[in-house]
């Protein structure tokens, strides 16, 4: 059972408003990379970067991490770890790194990122944006920068469909 929560145009509404964010707070965004967190996390930061692109002419470089081994649940479960790849071809020494993700909820995804990024180099700065906030926080971990949030029970999901990988662009609910 879905319930739609978030439409395309509110989702659009979102991203730009983050976009809008990342600029006022940053004073520009010089020295900014986004690393989205596999697999939403890279589409939203992608339409982010196009719309910081577009606002400020400047393009800002985007990355994708994969988290797979830096993952504490999927170990205690028992499950198989696929090991995907991450594409970050650029440095992070120094950069302002905003990690991007499409639902914060416990903290153990961000917490695996982090991770892996400091694997990867020394940032100056980490910040997060997610497109949604659910809350249920595990670990002390907040967003900087919020699409939407959306309260949510503990046996709810949330499911974001984006149209590079769903065909459409909404945000639904699931009763699970």
């Amino acid at each position: 059972m879905e319930k739609e929560v978030v439409d395309a145009m509110a989702m659009q509404r979102a991203l730009t408003r983050i976009a809008y964010e990342i600029i006022e707070r940053n004073k520009g965004i010089q020295n900014i990379v986004l690393i989205g967190i596999k697999t939403r996390g890279i589409f939203i930061a992608e339409r982010i970067a196009e719309r910081l692109s577009k606002l400020e002419q400047v393009n800002v470089p985007v990355g994708a991490i994969d988290i797979s081994l830096y993952r504490d649940d999927q170990r205690r479960r028992g499950e198989e770890i696929e090991v995907g790849t991450s594409a970050i071809d650029f440095p992070i020494e120094g950069k302002h790194v905003i990690l991007v993700d499409d639902v914060l909820f416990t903290g153990r995804t961000v917490r695996a990122a982090l991770d892996a990024l400091m694997d990867l180099g020394r940032p100056e700065k980490i910040s997060l944006a997610v497109l949604v906030d659910r809350g249920h926080r595990e670990l002390p971990i907040r967003a900087d920068f919020v699409g939407k949030n959306i309260p949510t029970a503990r046996d709810e999901a949330i499911r974001v469909y984006m149209k590079e990988k769903d065909k459409d662009d909404k945000i639904v609910i699931v009763k699970k």
